[in-house]
């Protein structure tokens, strides 16, 4: 069964609502993390890189080849094949982006619902300080390249964690789940000279066992490009939050880590 047939089923029906409960649960999300992680998974690689149209000459292969479907899934790319451009604020990652305004009520709208950013980011202050702002969604894609990095330069003025329930990411998800409010979510506030605070958020879904993300801590200096972590295998988002209003981007677009999104 395909994934979207196996998200329309788990989402969809009586039967795969009963199943999901199940699904949810973070043990059953670790184990299956578990599993892409051994040996049993290195199968699916070629198969995954065929069906989702991967460069594979774009990424860096340990000797012996890959030793997991994880491991496949957390490669690295080859030095160059990226470049960080010299723009203010940069894409985190490779991914499908979209732009919404945060208006007066806090209330902005990520895939077909509305969400409070006092509930994303559980923190009624943080949320009131990005009013008048902009968030911007970074959707990946199994396509993607799922290493992420630093969008902005600046010093750590918060690093925080939010357990949750780890639903897909899927649109027909919306219809019965606040996907983003349930899911696991990390996020790190920094201070840039130029933009000010700017929150960036990572959000897992549905048998993400982990986000892995590198170790830094308040205080830290950091530089726009240099990698924050990696999603393991799962359907998975970035959020970035910013106090400057950005121009409207009405359809998704997509976009390649180190894109200038806001210019000098």
């Amino acid at each position: 069964m395909s994934e979207s047939l196996m998200i329309d089923f788990l989402y969809g029906t009586p039967c795969g609502r009963f199943l999901l409960k199940g699904l949810v649960n973070r043990k059953v999300s670790v184990c299956a993390a578990e599993l892409m992680s051994s040996g049993l998974s290195a199968h699916i690689v070629p198969s995954f890189i065929k069906n989702n149209g991967i460069n594979p000459d774009d990424y860096e292969v340990p000797e012996g080849g890959y030793k997991s479907f994880n491991d496949f899934f957390t490669r690295k790319i080859k030095p160059g094949r990226r470049i960080i451009e010299d723009g203010l604020l940069t894409s985190p990652c490779d991914a499908y982006l979209t732009v919404s305004d945060i208006d007066e009520n806090s209330i902005f709208h990520i895939k077909h619902t509305s969400y409070s950013l006092n509930q994303l980011l559980k923190d009624k202050d943080l949320a009131g300080q990005f009013m008048g702002g902009s968030a911007l969604i970074f959707r990946l894609t199994p396509s993607h390249y799922h290493r992420y990095s630093f969008c902005v330069s600046g010093d750590v003025r918060l690093s925080r964690r939010i357990d949750g329930i780890l639903h897909s990411v899927k649109p027909v998800c919306h219809e019965k789940y606040p996907v983003f409010i349930q899911n696991s979510r990390e996020f790190v506030v920094l201070n840039n000279k130029d933009l000010g605070d700017i929150v960036q958020m990572e959000i897992g879904a549905l048998l993400v066992g982990k986000i892995s993300n590198s170790d830094y801590r308040t205080g830290d200096m950091v530089q726009k490009g240099s990698e924050k972590g990696y999603f393991e295998y799962g359907g998975s988002s970035i959020v970035v939050l910013t106090k400057r209003r950005l121009p409207e981007i009405k359809d998704e677009i997509s976009v390649e880590l180190g894109k200038a999104l806001i210019q000098r």
